[in-house]
């Protein structure tokens, strides 16, 4: 009687402790601990760097079964930020972004796999300029942890190319500049 006691409640933990760890985590806006950049060839001859500085977040953690994880994530475009007022609004403009028909764009992953024990390819649809295209994006776990305010936080850092032309980002900027480069770096706080 005693072994099946133990047996069942061995049972129970292993069913219920993979769901406890389990959690919900809200992108740290607010705190600045999540950036979104970009970088992109300037003709060949140097790098154009940039970043997106208003957009929102969650995503979903498992350690027990990480493929089961998810994100979303939400970008309102025009605060994009190059640090140079006029090329900001040409990348606002029709040739770039066309933030005033399509403000936001957004991130939604449909599958994580493991690549390694703290890595993945996150798949997901991304909508930018009103086109939606599958993406994949490589990332990492920098680390969790309890953080000095008593929550409890992960970070993520990732990265993917996407083709302008893929996202009818027409304005050709020559052979060096064909891909951007996107740079993701968050860090959530568990709900």
């Amino acid at each position: 009687m005693l072994k099946k006691t133990f047996a069942a409640l061995a049972l129970s933990a292993a069913v219920i402790v993979p769901q406890a760890l389990a959690a919900d985590y809200v992108i740290d806006k607010k705190g600045q601990h999540a950036f979104i950049n970009f970088k992109i060839s300037h003709l060949g001859y140097s790098w154009l760097y940039g970043t997106f500085n208003d957009f929102d977040g969650t995503f979903s953690y498992d350690e027990a079964a990480p493929e089961a994880s998810k994100v979303q994530v939400t970008i309102n475009t025009a605060s994009v930020d190059s640090n140079h007022a006029e090329r900001d609004k040409h990348l606002r403009s029709g040739d770039f972004l066309n933030v005033d028909k399509h403000p936001q764009a957004s991130f939604v992953s449909t599958g994580v796999a493991m690549t390694g024990e703290k890595t993945a390819d996150i798949s997901g649809d991304l909508t930018l300029n009103g086109v939606t295209k599958p993406v994949v994006i490589k990332a990492a776990l920098t680390g969790m942890g309890q953080d000095p305010w008593g929550g409890y936080r992960a970070g993520f850092e990732g990265t993917t190319t996407l083709k302008l032309k893929d996202f009818d980002i027409a304005m050709d900027l020559g052979p060096a500049s064909q891909e951007v480069q996107l740079i993701l770096s968050v860090e959530g706080v568990r709900q």
